[in-house]
């Protein structure tokens, strides 16, 4: 069971975006790496296909897991993740910070 997954909202810890907040859209769990929207914004070069013209883009890169850290469901501040299991035997993550259930 990961720490961050696709969907979270996430705060940057370091790096030119820190402070800045955002959603993951995919995560790596082999390199420990996730992809957020709108961070670590980088221009690439794009050959033309059928589908799609030729020029440069942007696109975000890829960061660190260890960069990223849950944004706090109450204040949207950065916090640890802890679990719990719940009646029933499911088991939840939790933030540290304030004890709110991070996924419901």
């Amino acid at each position: 069971m990961n720490k961050i997954r696709k969907g979270d909202k996430v705060v940057i810890l370091s790096g030119k975006d820190k402070g800045r907040n955002g959603e993951v859209i995919k995560v790596n769990p082999e390199e420990n790496t996730a992809i957020v929207r709108g961070i670590n914004m980088v221009k690439r070069h794009q050959r033309q296909t059928q589908t799609q013209e030729a020029g440069i883009i942007s696109k975000e890169a890829p960061l660190h897991i260890s960069k990223l850290a849950i944004a706090d469901p109450k204040d949207g501040k950065p916090t640890r993740v802890g679990f719990r299991i719940e009646e029933g035997g499911k088991k939840v993550r939790v933030a540290k910070r304030s004890g709110d259930l991070i996924d419901g």
